[in-house]
């Protein structure tokens, strides 16, 4: 069973930094691509973005295009969201996503998920 694990949440100021971390196991993690996303109280989850399996190409959300970047590591299975410029409202749980496809951008696209990690940008 796939198992995705997210680290690097925590409380930080408008305008800060972080890098959120996941490490999947029980996989071949070259063969997936990988997404993050996010759910703020009382919304819908929504797409952040991914990552293609060969690093080749990237897809992120409008509202956070410019400020946030995904990467990943095929050597050590772990696959990275750094997100800069932090905004009040990018305040939520973060959940870190595999998929089979070669594309993905729809909750519906991702098979496996991580248990999310918080993210709190206060002003």
């Amino acid at each position: 069973q796939v198992q995705l694990v997210e680290s690097g949440g925590g409380l930080v100021q408008v305008g800060a930094s972080l890098r959120l971390s996941c490490a999947a196991s029980e996989l071949t993690f070259s063969s997936y691509t990988m997404g993050w996303f996010r759910q703020a109280p009382g919304k819908e989850r929504e797409f952040v973005g991914s990552i293609s399996k060969n690093y080749d190409n990237t897809y992120y959300a409008v509202a956070v295009k410019g400020r946030f970047t995904i990467s990943r590591d095929n050597a050590i299975n772990t696959v990275y969201l750094q997100m800069n410029s932090l905004r009040a409202d990018d305040t939520a749980v973060y959940y870190c996503a595999a998929s089979r496809y070669s594309r993905g951008v729809t909750s519906a696209d991702f098979g496996s998920w991580g248990q999310g990690t918080q993210v709190t940008v206060s002003s």
